[in-house]
């Protein structure tokens, strides 16, 4: 006697979650009927008794382990018959008490070409001994091979062959059941949409479900897409023991495999295969995954747009979503953060999060190409840093087309240089007779003349994400940053190209990080640092004492900076 066994998936989560630990009653499967006209149906019986007829109706024999633990199979009763697109496999079992598992495994292998898979599973349920499963001939008309399959007595997970018999479906009916492994049945999963294991879909498709023996805000399911040799794996939030997800079908046109898994029970950090569909993508689009890390679900981002990557835009893109407010920090996750990386170029920019929504865009602001964007969540500290720390939550890439690099005359983040505020300053400073340089020379005076130096925060490094030329202007006092924001964000206003320098200044032990400004003038880059022109400090107090000595420094008199790159 041939021993099989189940083969068990078991793939290693990259976040920790509890195991489930309700079971409620296995699940009767069911697929409603699709609408078959009376006359068909007469032909189909007529063509099911013409096969009956040609065929050796030899009655089925089961093997030795039958008798070993009791079993019989009340249908089918023979080895080979034909039928209209349904066989019910029915059996019983004395010694149940005695099996390892308690479902019936049913295997079907298509003898032929099939339209997505040639096989399927199904787990029936042994409930006081029976049995009973109706199973669809998914493929329509041919030749199937049937397995039936009980559970060791010895070891759990292990299955001995029960009977097989080959049966020939007359009807060309295709349509596949969406079934259950014992884990998916054990935990409740049911699928809601697709009603079917195989659908036609365009670029992306709705999943819907419950698992209800999953409770708790970082329970789980994990996706398993693939295609020709292609796979995307997601974990996804069960919300309420209920579940939800548009699925993109990145791989372009013909039939997608998803598999969707339940979490292990016994094995922590496990998952097990639930069950799998088959769609079938109708479209040629071909997209990129995107990558979620593990802080993706653990701070409750849920992206809703993009939902994949590769796509084609112009100078700006935008991202979608929601916080789930029940996960940690959710409350004080008031912004994300979007890096965009191009040929060596980065950019930090911000994105509110109001009422646990995000709908906003960001800039690709160093011309045509290919962008690596990262969303990532604050780290929440009770204390404020003169750096900003946060973790990564997606990376996709974003495709610009037909723009110009305009790096350093757009809005960035904390220069809003297209602020009404702004605007209307750099309209009072600026006259069209002015030169370049006479431009820049009054911004740098008027930067320098309306900031007192915050010597307190400089102290005690209050520095906040949302520090910004705006916030200078309402504080009237601020840093190095604060300052080289407002003077940006006003020569930007002005149609001049100017960028935050970032670098250290001072000398011995007086020495720390600083930030000064490079203003294109004439076409060439003209230095200023509004902050060492505002005046100096003395027994800890700011002294306004307004100089032009640091707006077009000479060598000498800039020799205390020393830059190490451009921020954007």
């Amino acid at each position: 006697m041939k021993k099989r066994y189940i083969q068990i998936v078991s793939l290693l989560c990259l976040l920790l979650l509890g195991a489930c630990t309700n079971k409620p009653a296995a699940i009767k499967e069911s697929q409603p009927e699709p609408e078959v006209k009376q006359e068909q149906k007469v032909d189909y019986q007529a063509a099911v008794e013409k096969k009956n007829a040609e065929l050796d109706m030899t009655p089925l024999e089961l093997t030795g382990y039958a008798e070993e633990v009791g079993a019989a199979l009340l249908e089918p009763t023979h080895k080979n018959f034909a039928v209209d697109e349904y066989v019910t496999v029915e059996g019983t079992v004395e010694h149940q008490d005695q099996l390892k598992e308690n479902y019936a495994w049913i295997k079907i292998r298509f003898a032929g070409e099939a339209l997505s898979d040639d096989s399927m599973e199904y787990y029936a349920p042994i409930l006081d001994g029976k049995f009973k499963q109706e199973v669809r001939l998914f493929n329509g008309e041919g030749e199937y091979q049937v397995t039936v399959m009980l559970p060791s007595t010895k070891q759990k997970n292990y299955y001995y062959d029960l009977a097989k018999f080959i049966v020939f479906n007359v009807s060309p009916a295709m349509q596949r059941d969406v079934t259950y492994t014992p884990f998916a049945q054990e935990a409740g999963l049911s699928i809601e949409a697709p009603v079917s294991g195989y659908v036609k879909e365009s670029e992306v498709f709705a999943l819907k479900g419950k698992i209800p023996a999953i409770k708790g805000t970082n329970e789980t399911l994990m996706l398993e897409l693939k295609k020709d040799g292609e796979t995307w794996k997601h974990v996804l939030p069960v919300k309420n023991g209920e579940f939800k997800y548009d699925v993109p079908l990145f791989y372009g046109k013909g039939v997608h495999q998803l598999k969707i898994y339940v979490p292990d029970e016994e094995k922590k950090d496990y998952y097990q295969a639930g069950t799998i569909l088959y769609i079938d993508n109708e479209s040629d689009l071909v997209t990129e995954p995107i990558s979620y890390m593990t802080t993706y679900l653990e701070r409750g981002v849920n992206l809703t747009y993009p939902t994949a990557g590769g796509e084609e835009t112009g100078l700006t893109y935008s991202i979608k979503g929601t916080i789930d407010k029940d996960a940690p920090f959710a409350k004080e996750t008031t912004h994300l953060y979007i890096t965009t990386k191009k040929d060596g170029d980065e950019a930090l920019s911000v994105i509110p999060v109001n009422n646990y929504k995000f709908d906003d865009e960001f800039y690709l602001r160093f011309g045509p190409g290919t962008y690596d964007v990262t969303v990532s969540v604050p780290e929440i500290k009770e204390k404020n840093s003169s750096k900003f720390y946060y973790y990564d939550v997606a990376k996709f890439t974003v495709e610009s087309i037909g723009t110009e690099d305009q790096r350093d005359v757009l809005p960035s983040r904390g220069v809003q240089s297209d602020a009404p505020e702004i605007i209307a300053i750099a309209k009072e400073l600026i006259t069209e007779e002015m030169s370049d340089r006479e431009k820049a020379k009054a911004i740098y005076e008027f930067t320098a003349k309306s900031i007192a130096y915050d010597v307190e925060k400089q102290k005690t490094s209050d520095f906040m994400w949302d520090d910004s030329a705006l916030k200078v202007l309402e504080l009237e006092k601020g840093i190095c940053q604060d300052y080289t924001y407002l003077a940006l964000a006003l020569l930007r206003a002005s149609g001049m190209e100017a960028r935050y320098v970032a670098g250290t200044a001072g000398s011995g032990f007086n020495f720390s990080r600083h930030a000064w400004v490079e203003v294109k003038v004439d076409g060439e880059w003209l230095t200023m640092d509004p902050t060492w022109g505002a005046g100096y400090i003395a027994k800890g107090e700011f002294v306004a004492n307004y100089t032009e000595d640091y707006f077009d420094p000479d060598e000498e008199a800039f020799k205390t900076h020393s830059r190490s790159g451009v921020q954007y």
